[in-house]
């Protein structure tokens, strides 16, 4: 079709369609400005179906040009970053790896008006063979579906759609914890540096990235009380640590310790409570706990699994939940009740209490029936007589 006889039209806001070789295109207006798209059809009807939604976005207002048609997923992850960045999420370094060993490489090179939920699908069936869990698989969807809702949030829009995303039942999660003899033995295991990180974790439940935060300062051994502050927490809050059992006195040791070394050195001591010997703050120590945990035969054991241990120890103490919940720092009750987990040794208890009331039910019954014999035959003697 002639330019001049299409942008004729186009004016009178009719818009039509036109052929490119074998391919159909269209052409229309919006503000005086013209636009001409290919439909990527052989199909007459195909164009027209995308003309009559183009008209209908410039009507209602939802039409942001051709910008879309050329956003790539690649892009669209970038805004992820950005978005992690500007909010100071302090989990960035563990997306940005997400995303560039797996999301990335999986759907970058893709137009985000090209993705389907079919490609999301292939996703989850190459990351199943690599016999990676659920819960690390909707954790990388949740970067992609997050994508396409800051494209979509854009101005103007850089995502005309945004598809739907699978989301996996999460079958995985671990109950792992430690009871108190393997404990004290993963405890001896450990290097010296790490002794009072475990202790505390075991005995508060407090998560690791929130410890290896604690500042000397936040210590309060007088009160037996270790403060952490608002927006240093996941939840930005608040809250305070008690100090008991054997936590004060490695505490007490570890400061003491930590106020002859600068002595010596003559170098003002760290401010962090846990920290490596150029004095600046633990960031990982995932060898030293490994080795350690293999070598008191508890291997496999998270640190996580200490959170858990100690939300079961607290239930055990009968400790209000409403206190715990302060002191692990758990925000709702339906994911403080997922860590109160039952071990063998609760059910063998609970199996032999259960076991000794039955003893005592049936003892009972047996003196009530033995009683009711005698009390009878005694009646039958005085009849006889």
């Amino acid at each position: 079709m002639n330019r001049d006889k299409l942008s004729n039209m186009a004016k009178r806001g009719m818009g039509s369609i036109y052929r490119r070789g074998r391919i159909w295109w269209i052409g229309y207006w919006r503000n005086g400005e013209p636009f001409y798209e290919s439909s990527k059809s052989e199909r007459k009807e195909d164009a027209l179906r995308l003309l009559k939604l183009r008209q209908g976005e410039i009507v209602t207002g939802r039409f942001a040009g051709l910008a879309p048609e050329r956003v790539t997923i690649a892009e669209l992850l970038e805004l992820v970053i950005a978005d992690y960045a500007d909010n100071d999420r302090r989990s960035i370094d563990d997306l940005k790896l997400r995303i560039e060993k797996q999301v990335r490489a999986y759907f970058g090179d893709l137009r985000a008006v090209d993705l389907t939920t079919g490609h999301a699908l292939k996703f989850i069936q190459k990351r199943k063979a690599d016999h990676i869990t659920n819960g690390t698989i909707n954790r990388e969807l949740a970067i992609l579906r997050r994508a396409l809702n800051l494209g979509a949030q854009h101005d103007p829009p850089l995502v005309s759609r945004v598809i739907h995303i699978p989301r996996l039942k999460e079958n995985n999660i671990r109950t792992g914890f430690l009871e108190e003899e393997q404990y004290r033995l993963l405890l001896a295991e450990l290097p010296e540096r790490l002794k009072l990180l475990l202790v505390i974790a075991y005995h508060t439940g407090v998560r690791k990235g929130e410890l290896l935060r604690i500042r000397v300062e936040q210590i309060d051994l007088r009160h037996k009380q270790i403060r952490l502050n608002a927006g240093e927490t996941k939840n930005d809050e608040g809250r305070v640590l008690p100090i008991y059992g054997e936590m004060g006195p490695l505490i007490a040791g570890a400061l003491a310790a930590r106020r002859q070394e600068a002595k010596r050195s003559k170098e003002f001591p760290s401010p962090w409570l846990f920290h490596d010997e150029r004095g600046l703050p633990i960031l990982s120590f995932y060898k030293a706990w490994s080795a350690a945990c293999a070598r008191a035969n508890v291997p496999g054991q998270l640190f996580h699994d200490l959170r858990r241990s100690a939300v079961r120890n607290m239930e055990r103490a009968g400790i209000p939940r409403s206190v715990a919940m302060k002191i692990s720092g758990h925000k709702t009750e339906a994911v403080y009740r997922r860590y109160a987990i039952v071990s063998e040794q609760d059910i063998a208890d609970a199996g032999a209490r259960l076991e000794e009331a039955s003893h005592k039910r049936n003892s009972s019954r047996t003196t009530t029936k033995t009683t009711t014999v005698r009390r009878r035959e005694a009646d039958a003697k005085l009849l006889s007589s």
